[in-house]
This record gives structure tokens, sequence and C-alpha cells, in this order.
């Protein structure tokens, strides 16, 4: 079978790397792809929303199968286009993909169907949002209702702090056309629950936990994360059970019920409370980066998974029991303003898995092409030797404009 992987990052790198296992897969291509992606896939020109040269290119190809990796992708109807056109893809229609790009419908979609989220209120008037948010107890949480790559939400503590993210938001339109969520704050441990869906089928993934803040400490601005591992000792079997239970499932039913039944990964962004699992965000693709240390952890073949959710079939998931640790290296200056093109060397040295996030070629040389540059994935039969792995891994890398986190993981070791 040939296979198209749409996008450029780890994620994506992830995937590939996933396929090229399978015994199914004669080809993989990936539009656009990356530096690293092209050892293991033929990297095709073409922009993930590119829909229309994205579908042509697939009916030309005998592409038997397309992946979609990325938000901006499904958001720009990809999948609507190629199941339109009589081809088989994985992943959420645009209308299903909403329960991500709006943070008011996946807010409104948890209040009828009882599932367990924080408090919210949806504005689009910056006075008004001002008034809500005085009226509650800080901090408070402000999320751009839109894609915003992950780093469209602001934990406010101050007043002065939420009436700088409420201008952004709503009078400067630093996303887009202005709508904002004002959520109650949370507390408690985060972690990734990634599952298969197809409909009212759920097959769930190994638990991850990803490291949002830029520097060690959780301290520093939001990313688009920084690193993740798994599996995470400090959730239960009975906290994983209630969550795919109270949480995924009925979310699942939901989408179907509401007309928009989704098939692809549905990412639930959850938070250990102390008043039991919530909902912090749904996700309509696999989590950058968690999908880099939980796809190397499956032992199934998953081009059966694919084809068993795009196709409405039936499936399983075996998982090996090792541990993956995972550390981005990103470009410093990173989620701000940043330096590209500066030479990565060592990379041959690196011995375990090494997905590229943002690079490019030059001839003989890899250089860096974006904020997140690579994601070192260390292995072990615990997360100490899998983390002892992936900073052995990192110290082999050669190049002075990288920096990463060297405390990934800390809550599993810390609690």
């Amino acid at each position: 079978m040939k296979v198209l992987v749409i996008g450029g990052s780890g994620r994506e790198h992830a995937i590939v790397d996933a396929l090229s296992r399978s015994p199914q897969v004669e080809k993989i291509f990936c539009a656009p792809g990356n530096a690293g992606i092209a050892a293991q896939a033929e990297c095709v020109a073409i922009r993930e929303t590119e829909v229309e040269r994205l579908r042509d290119f697939a009916a030309q190809n005998g592409i038997g199968l397309t992946v979609v990796g990325p938000e901006v992708a499904l958001a720009a109807g990809v999948v609507d286009a190629f199941k339109a056109a009589g081809l088989r893809a994985f992943g959420p229609t645009k209308a299903a993909a909403r329960i991500e790009s709006s943070k008011e419908f996946a807010k409104d979609l948890m209040a009828k169907y009882a599932i367990p989220t924080a408090g919210y209120r949806a504005f689009t008037d910056y006075a008004a949002a001002m008034d809500y948010v005085a009226s509650r107890p800080l901090p408070a949480v402000l999320k751009y209702d839109g894609l915003a790559a992950g780093k469209g939400v602001v934990i406010a503590e101050t007043m002065e702090e939420a009436d700088a993210a409420l201008k952004d938001m709503l009078l400067d339109d630093k996303f887009g056309a202005g709508k904002v969520v004002v959520e109650d704050f949370l507390t408690g441990p985060e972690f990734s629950f990634m599952c298969f869906v197809s409909g009212h089928k759920v097959w769930p993934m190994v638990l991850a936990q990803d490291h949002k803040r830029a520097f060690d400490g959780d301290k520093g601005p939001n990313t688009g994360g920084m690193g993740a591992y798994s599996p995470l000792p400090f959730i239960t079997a009975e906290d994983e059970r209630y969550a795919l239970e109270k949480v995924l499932q009925p979310t699942a039913d939901a989408m179907v019920a509401e007309g928009c039944p989704f098939e692809g990964v549905l990412y639930g962004g959850l938070m250990k409370t102390p008043q039991g699992i919530k909902v912090i965000e749904f996700n309509a693709r696999f989590g950058d980066p968690e999908t880099e240390v939980v796809l190397p952890r499956l032992k199934s073949d998953i081009v059966d998974i694919f084809c068993a959710v795009a196709d409405g079939g039936d499936t399983q998931l075996v998982w090996h029991d090792f541990a993956t640790l995972g550390i981005v290296l990103a470009s410093k200056g990173y989620p701000g303003d940043y330096e590209k093109g500066c030479e990565i060397k060592g990379l041959d040295r690196v011995e375990g898995a090494l997905y590229h996030m943002g690079t490019k070629t030059d001839g003989s040389r890899i250089l860096t092409s974006g904020g997140r540059v690579l994601f070192v994935v260390g292995k072990g039969a615990t997360l100490a030797e899998a983390r002892a792995n992936a900073l052995r891994d990192v110290a082999r890398i050669g190049c002075d404009n990288l920096f990463h986190r060297t405390d990934i993981g800390h809550w599993a070791f810390e609690n």
C-alpha cells in the first residue's frame, strides 16, 4: 500500500516511522515533510492546507491511505475533500474537527452532555470579558477561540495580565477574529489521553504527559510542548478507566448524537484535580510531542488501526512495556523570535529515536528552520533509564543555537 502523510513536524515524523515498521506499506509520501522525514519517505512540496493539490496528488499516485497530521489541515477540510473524491483518509471531517478549532463548540458540547470540565463563559466584547474576570476569583484562564498553534492560552494571575491578554485577543486580533472563552482555574497534574475513535468505537492509547512551559521548573512562556513521556505513574488504572468511561467515550457518543461523528484521533487534555478528572481541552489529532513517545510503544501494525478507523472496522491495540521519554531541542528565543538556518551536527551519533520538528537540508548540511527543531526519545525499562538515555543523546547533538529542558518527567520522579 502507498501511504501519504500530511504535515511536516515531529508528529508526522513519528507517524512515518510507525508506518515504516508495517509490512503492508510499500511506499510513504509526506507533504511537505522535513529533512528528517526525507530519510524514510518521499517528501512532496505541497503545503498542508492546499486541499485540492493534496487530493489530486493522492488520486494520481494511487494512494491507498492518507493520514492527516496537523490541525490546520483538518480545519481546512482535507478529509472532507478526500472522502468526496472516494479516497481513504484518516482524520475527522471539518465539522468534527470543531472540537479543537472552536473552544466554544467544545465547551458547549461538554455542558450539554455533562462531561466534566471547568466552568466557563465566552465573550467577543472586551469590556464584558473584563467585568466577568473581575467578578471571579483569580487566576483566570483565557483561551482564544480558534486555532493558535497551542499558544492561545493565558493564565492571568492579576487583573493587569488579564487586561493585556484580553486586549491581545479581542482588540488587537493577535490570532484572528476575536472571541475568548474565560474559564475557572483548575489545579492538578495535566496528562494527555489520546484515543483512536470511529463513531461510537473508542480504542485508548497509552497515556503521556507534555511539558508546556519553555524552561526548567515549568517556568517561562507557554510553548507547543518541550517534552513528553509515557507511562504516567501518578495516574492509576482507576483514573484511566474513569477518563475513558466518563470523558472520552461519552464525547465520542456526543459527536455522533450531534450529527458529526468523529473519526481519527481524539486527544483529551485532562487534569487530575482534587475534585476528580476534568477536561482542559480536546484536540482533533495526534498531540505533538506526545505522539513521539506514544507511537514508539505501539506493538500493533498501525496500518490496521488507521484503516479500521477510516473504514469503520474493528482492531485491537497491543503495547510494549518499556518507558519512553522525549526532549525537544528548540531554537533560542522560542516561543518568541528566533534565528533560523543554524547548522546542526552530530545527528549520526544519536542512538535512540530522533524526530525532526523544524529542519531543512542545505546540500549535505542539516539546518534549523523552526522554533521546535528536534525531538530526542530515550527508551528504558524505567522512566529514569529512558531519561538518562535521552539526555545522553541530546549531549551528542552540536548546535550553538538550541536549548532544551533537563527536567522532563519531573512530575513522575517527584510524586
